[in-house]
């Protein structure tokens, strides 16, 4: 019996690491950037980029005052959101993507505490993301209300743990009208969590893998619109909450 019980135990040890090990390979194998991200992720005339704990986009023309947190999607490679970070920096703000462990945002929500007390100079942060991204920013946004000022979620929303309905929080939600993983129905289930007067984009032909630049995505619906027009639309109303916080 004692020998069996030993074999067993063995049994399950090899099984629990396996499991172990099998998780931390899925979540080591991210969706890659395609090549139009890993482009943006070079500096220009126009922005600087660096890399260390996280990916920073900074103007090369002005010294920016305002910030703006990316919380990358679950199992996405965080340099696919390099090309709108880009295009957001280069119009005078300070754009970091975060990198998370295994590529999941649930395991740092708090990572933009970071990054905030590493840019002492900029007086106003933004904190936004990409589906499990969002929302995990949405939960640092309930936990640390005195230093957001603003909310974006590109294809996501909150958990009902973080109810923001009472905040005072600038919050637009931006998604894809044929978004086949964060559907038009769970947006609409999500407005009694977030501020009365927060604003609602909903992108005709979008889906959910055009929020980034990393190809198709499994259980997502056809995209109506090219990459690029969704892209258009992302970064322009993402820009028209970052000015209004700005001025």
């Amino acid at each position: 019996m004692r020998k069996g019980l030993c074999i067993s135990l063995v049994i399950l040890s090899l099984l629990f690491l396996g499991a172990i090990i099998g998780f931390v390979v899925w979540g080591e194998t991210p969706a890659q950037p395609m090549p139009e991200a890993l482009k943006a992720v070079q500096s220009d005339s126009e922005v600087i980029v660096t890399y260390d704990q996280w990916l920073a986009f900074e103007p090369k023309s002005t010294e920016p005052t305002t910030g703006f947190i990316v919380y990358p999607g679950g199992r996405v490679d965080f340099r696919s959101y390099a090309p709108t970070a880009h295009q957001i920096a280069a119009q005078g703000y300070l754009v970091v993507i975060l990198r998370m462990p295994l590529s999941l945002a649930v395991f740092d929500p708090n990572a933009a505490k970071e990054v905030i007390d590493a840019y002492p100079e900029i007086q106003r942060w933004i904190v936004g993301g990409h589906s499990l991204g969002g929302a995990m920013a949405a939960r640092f946004t309930k936990s640390h209300p005195d230093e957001v000022e603003g909310l974006v979620l590109w294809a996501a929303y909150p958990v009902s743990g973080d109810d923001l309905s009472s905040s005072r929080i600038r919050v637009i939600s931006i998604s894809g009208f044929e978004d086949g993983i964060t559907t038009t129905e769970d947006i609409d289930a999500s407005r009694s969590l977030l501020p009365a007067d927060t604003t609602w984009v909903s992108i005709a032909g979008g889906n959910h893998a055009q929020f980034g630049w990393y190809g198709d995505q499994e259980g997502d619906n056809p995209a109506d619109i090219t990459r690029a027009d969704q892209q258009s639309q992302i970064i322009a109303a993402t820009l028209a909450l970052l000015e209004s916080i700005n001025k």
